[in-house]
């Protein structure tokens, strides 16, 4: 199973998001219920895996946390590959993203040591970008650069991706509350 543990986004952060997508002629929107705030990307782990960090994510005591989109970025360099909404980086939120870690490593998973850079994808750009897309990318920023929304989260899940052709799909396998 391909999984991933998500913070889940409050519903008006949500539609405040998906609102400013723009495909763009070329790129591929995130469907609604799709926007998401990965804490930790799996890859593909085996039945036992799954069932040890559920069990691990299901201990997890952290508070409900402030969200706070400031901007949006391009990631991927020279070549990019999607375009974010940036969420700030927050103490509560560090400290959540730090302890999936704790439990992904724990059930056997070996995550990569990077920087935690907490955003939305709001599109995904094909391999082979057309003629004017990095006009089309920087027309977008220009205009939507100085994004802003905000919600409070309330749970966070630990999420199966199947891959399709159109795009992935996502299954929430569990979810859980993050306190008041």
């Amino acid at each position: 199973m391909r999984l991933f543990v998500a913070l889940d986004l409050p519903d008006g952060l949500r539609e405040a998001l998906f609102e400013v997508q723009d495909d763009l002629g070329f790129a591929r929107e995130v469907p609604e219920e799709n926007l998401h705030l990965t804490l930790a990307f799996l890859d593909d782990q085996p039945p036992q895996v799954a069932q040890a960090l559920h069990e691990g994510l299901s201990e997890i005591r952290a508070p409900r946390m402030d969200l706070a989109v400031r901007g949006a970025e391009v990631f991927g360099g020279a070549r990019p590959t999607l375009l974010a909404a940036l969420v700030e980086r927050t103490p509560e939120l560090a400290a959540l993203h730090d302890k999936v870690g704790q439990v992904a490593r724990m059930a056997g998973v070996d995550l990569p040591r990077k920087r935690f850079k907490p955003h939305v994808t709001l599109l995904r750009f094909p391999r082979r970008l057309p003629d004017g897309a990095q006009h089309r990318i920087g027309a977008w920023l220009a205009d939507n650069g100085t994004l802003s929304a905000q919600g409070q989260a309330e749970t966070f899940s630990l999420i199966r991706s199947t891959l399709h052709e159109d795009g992935p799909r996502y299954e929430a396998l569990a979810t859980y509350p993050l306190l008041p």
